[in-house]
């Protein structure tokens, strides 16, 4: 693959995992006897496209999770661990920084995929086709899953110990719930998160996903269709679901299985 025509992605791994209710990164929590981190990068490998791999990691955690990707010998694609941010949107910057540096400076990266690591079960179908759209001109492009669930606007409480109040009823025909990987143009990730990069600092402020970042620059995010197994893991809920999940998959090829279930 040529420099031209690289894809390259940013592995977003340095969250606490405080809701899970262990003492340690998220990423590290095994599922089918395998970290989510090792899932999720091997998701990434088994798209036949990703070149290179930048990981963020927790500051104290880094050599850890370089230990991971080099004991997970079916990685084969080349990779790097670099110390997160303070917020996630502070780790895809600092992914961003590890990627231009090793192109050494001059990068020519033609689509840079933005992954989270608490979804270690996203389909590699699924990511193949969100390369292939931004590939096909689309310089911004989000995994979107159908809601089904009647959503409502609330309000606060009127008191204290109150319930919240409904606002209204959201079209649920038009709602989302965005996954990732998302891509981009790296030309485009680039100016987005430099724009933005005084939103870095707290979770009060960031960006919660890349998307957001673009929109605020004034490009359009297009949807391809999302997954259920592209699942968000934050509660021992999730956690339940997604080892239940990857037990029927199959943990063998738990990352790579397309969009019918069937493994690849």
């Amino acid at each position: 693959m040529t420099a031209t025509m690289a894809s390259v992605a940013i592995l977003t791994a340095a969250g606490s995992g405080s809701r899970l209710g262990f003492g340690y990164p998220k990423a590290l929590v095994e599922v089918e006897g395998r970290t989510l981190l090792a899932h999720a990068a091997l998701g990434l490998a088994s798209t036949g496209e990703i070149c290179r791999i930048v990981v963020t990691a927790p500051v104290d955690h880094v050599a850890a999770f370089e230990e991971i990707l080099r004991s997970t010998t079916e990685l084969t694609v080349p990779w790097e661990v670099v110390t997160g941010g303070a917020t996630r949107q502070a780790s895809v910057a600092a992914g961003i920084a590890a990627l231009e540096r090793e192109a050494g400076g001059h990068p020519t990266y033609e689509v840079v995929l933005v992954h989270d690591a608490a979804r270690p079960l996203a389909p590699a179908s699924m990511m193949k086709r969100i390369i292939d759209t931004v590939r096909a001109g689309y310089s911004a492009v989000i995994p979107g899953y159908a809601v089904t669930d009647t959503m409502k606007l609330v309000a606060p409480a009127l008191d204290a110990e109150g319930p919240e109040l409904v606002a209204g009823t959201a079209d649920r025909s038009s709602l989302r719930a965005v996954q990732t990987p998302q891509g981009f143009t790296w030309d485009l990730l680039v100016r987005a998160h430099a724009a933005g990069v005084d939103r870095a600092r707290s979770e009060e402020t960031a960006a919660t996903d890349d998307a957001t970042l673009v929109e605020a620059v004034g490009e359009t995010v297009w949807v391809v269709e999302g997954h259920s197994a592209a699942l968000k893991i934050t509660t021992a809920h999730d956690l339940a679901v997604a080892r239940l999940l990857a037990s029927e998959i199959g943990a063998a090829s738990v990352a790579a299985h397309d969009a019918s279930g069937t493994l690849r």
